[in-house]
């Protein structure tokens, strides 16, 4: 990396991070970036990122150099228009993530969300509320707990600041309730956790202890009561409506429990086998 004396930064090559260096660098008030790319490096990887980096640069130029002649590359650093730096630039701390939101913040005043392209590694995870069951499938896959659930109630919540959109909530969501929007949040409410879809739980039928929600209990009754051999009953039906201990309960009270079986046989002890042997 150097600087030229068009107010410019020239990476010499691209590193892996150089979306995060480009819009640091922009953020502390250098006016422009411009990657060199070397004769070995690889031209798809940067070109790609090309876009990101321009979208939350918020209008100021970041270029990339594929010149291998000296003086064609003295000409592209010294006779382009230089724009004008950041007017109040600031110092990003913190992680790679949070560096890239707090330069794009200032990089982009006043704006709450910015939109990227496709396949950007930051943005927001939309749910189906209609289709949704709140299986919870996708916030026990989730890599960097952007998904989280509540322990006092069938809730689904999501933090735009970790998600990652890999994609997997998406894949795995047995339902096809997630889609994900490549974005920015610039807001504070990317900071926080915000409730995507919640339900009221559902009460058991014998003794009122809240499990799942009402629409999962709706769902599974709809399917299976009086459709499956084992709930073909209106009494075999009402188990779905139970909470485990209740449904363990009525199974083994029940006239054709599965756990009923004769008396237990008597311990077969010594003299038991002794008493066989010819020679006793």
């Amino acid at each position: 990396m150097r600087r030229c004396p068009s107010g410019a930064i020239t990476y010499d090559a691209p590193p892996p991070d150089m979306i995060f260096r480009r819009i640091q660098t922009l953020a502390s008030g250098f006016a422009d970036v411009s990657v060199l790319l070397s004769p070995t490096t690889e031209r798809d990887a940067p070109e790609q990122e090309v876009p990101l980096a321009q979208a939350l640069a918020g209008g100021h130029p970041v270029r990339l150099l594929d010149l291998s002649d000296p003086d064609a590359l003295c000409d592209a650093l010294y006779d382009q228009a230089t724009p004008p730096p950041l007017s109040a630039p600031v110092l990003p701390m913190g992680n790679r993530r949070q560096v890239a939101r707090l330069a794009a913040r200032a990089l982009n005043p006043g704006a709450e969300t910015l939109p990227l392209p496709a396949a950007a590694p930051y943005g927001a995870v939309l749910v189906n509320e209609d289709a949704c069951t709140l299986c919870l499938s996708c916030v026990s896959l989730c890599p960097s707990g952007a998904l989280m659930d509540n322990e006092d109630k069938p809730q689904l919540r999501f933090q735009d600041d970790a998600c990652l959109q890999c994609g997997i909530c998406a894949t795995i969501c047995p339902e096809k309730a997630i889609a994900l929007v490549p974005r920015m949040n610039l807001g504070d409410s990317a900071l926080t956790q915000v409730v995507l879809n919640e339900e009221e739980p559902f009460a058991c039928v014998e003794c009122g202890v809240l499990f799942g929600s009402k629409s999962t209990i709706q769902r599974i009754t709809e399917k299976l009561a009086g459709k499956h051999a084992l709930f073909a009953t209106s009494e075999a039906a009402r188990m779905i409506q139970m909470c485990e201990n209740c449904r363990i309960n009525a199974q083994f009270n029940a006239t054709d429990t599965p756990f009923a079986a004769g008396p237990r046989p008597r311990v077969r002890t010594t003299d038991d086998y002794l008493s066989k042997r010819k020679d006793h």
